[in-house]
């Protein structure tokens, strides 16, 4: 049997509020600066009547150094993130140096180009369909950079961009690619997204410090806060990485997606499925729990998912039992992006040996049984690091990290 190939993370580019680079992403992960604020959903701005909520926009995003105007005008805000991040991570990568068709591309979205689909109802243009496809993201990053081999979108709701990262994995194992670029993107900063949010419960709409509003795992928490971004990574064959001399961040070692089969928007109450999908991953890095050195947790801040998250991590690593730690309390979620963000945060970490705080936590819920890092990085010893995503529809994915040392 042939053995499969290692796979080595040697690209990083990101797009999102609390950073247009990974370097500006960490930075406001270790001082805890907030990028959620009061964000105007329509255009009523702050008049009466407007959809005004905690949000992380990425306010000052220009995607002219990589779309022409005219591209820009065919491709849903969504795909301009998608396209800037992943170009962002190839040139971080120092350039794709294989042929093109041993290139391929896995995207992770959730809503696909939800604000072309909002602006063109009752007065769509002839590129309405092609603008909101789930599959544009794909088709755009591609294009952009010459990839002719496998194209694949992955649409599982806030997973999506951590099974994408999976799928990526896999497809270098299996011999169909030798360099995946491998992400996630989302732009659903749209009224009708924020006020079905808002109305379900599970969105934070009021509080009283809009930077703060995003609360994971601590006991005044709300929900979670509506945000935008995208984040690609260059997961290439750890032998050719290596061959080129390649600067490299992490290896990526193993991927688990499991369903919860339960609910279609809660997570089965005591955390089965996702820790079934730790545990999965675990095994197909051909490691353990106890050899983990740190937890990027889903956190999204909603009471449902906090709970069963906790208890899946308690489960499988005992109460206390691994540093843990919450990127949305600074970068909001990004729904299908999120997982792509924090697989970069995930492959940072392993680099720099470092488990990032978790801002805004003042409170630990009781029931939740975890070492949570607050207030400053802690350092964590050479080990696997687990990323993980656990989404609507009971959709479960992990990805883990590791050394490239190691």
């Amino acid at each position: 049997m042939t053995a499969r190939h290692a796979v080595a993370v040697t690209g990083l580019g990101v797009r999102c509020a609390a950073g247009a680079t990974p370097a500006a992403l960490w930075a406001s992960l270790v001082e805890c600066r907030s990028a959620i604020s009061l964000h105007a959903f329509d255009e009523k701005g702050a008049d009466e009547g407007a959809v005004v909520y905690p949000a992380g926009p990425m306010s000052d995003f220009d995607p002219s150094g990589q779309l022409t105007p005219k591209e820009v005008r065919r491709a849903d805000r969504s795909v301009q993130l998608a396209v800037c991040a992943a170009v962002d991570a190839v040139e971080d990568a120092g350039g794709l140096h294989v042929p093109a068709e041993r290139r391929a591309v896995v995207t992770g979205t959730g809503y696909g180009g939800v604000i072309s689909q909002e602006n063109g109802i009752g007065r769509p243009d002839v590129l309405y369909a092609s603008r909101l496809m789930h599959n544009a993201g794909a088709y755009w990053v591609s294009a952009k950079l010459g990839i002719t081999g496998p194209s694949l979108t992955v649409s599982t709701a806030c997973a999506s961009g951590t099974h994408a990262v999976g799928e990526a994995l896999q497809m270098i194992r299996a011999g169909g690619a030798d360099v995946v670029v491998a992400g996630g993107h989302e732009a659903p900063l749209t009224p009708t997204t924020a006020l079905a949010f808002g109305r379900s419960g599970a969105m934070v709409t009021e509080c009283e410090d809009p930077a703060a509003a995003s609360r994971p795992f601590d006991e005044g928490r709300r929900g979670f806060v509506l945000a935008e971004g995208a984040a690609f990574l260059v997961l290439e064959r750890l032998d050719l990485a290596r061959a080129r001399g390649a600067r490299i961040y992490a290896t990526l070692t193993g991927y688990g997606r499991t369903s919860d089969a339960y609910h279609l928007t809660a997570p089965h109450p005591d955390g089965a499925g996702a820790r079934a999908c730790m545990e999965q991953a675990l095994a197909d890095a051909g490691t353990t729990a106890d050899a983990v050195t740190h937890v990027n947790a889903h956190g999204t801040g909603t009471q449902l998912n906090d709970l069963a998250e906790a208890q899946a991590i308690t489960a499988l690593f005992g109460p206390g039992g691994v540093p843990v730690t919450a990127p949305k309390a600074v970068t909001g979620h990004a729904l299908g992006a999120a997982g792509a963000v924090e697989a970069v945060i995930a492959a940072w970490s392993v680099r720099e040996g470092l488990a990032p705080p978790t801002a805004h936590l003042t409170r630990l819920d009781p029931r939740c049984e975890l070492d949570v890092v607050t207030a400053e990085p802690r350092k964590i010893p050479d080990g696997p690091v687990i990323s993980s995503s656990f989404a609507f529809g009971g959709h479960n994915a992990c990805a883990v990290f590791d050394s490239p040392d190691g």
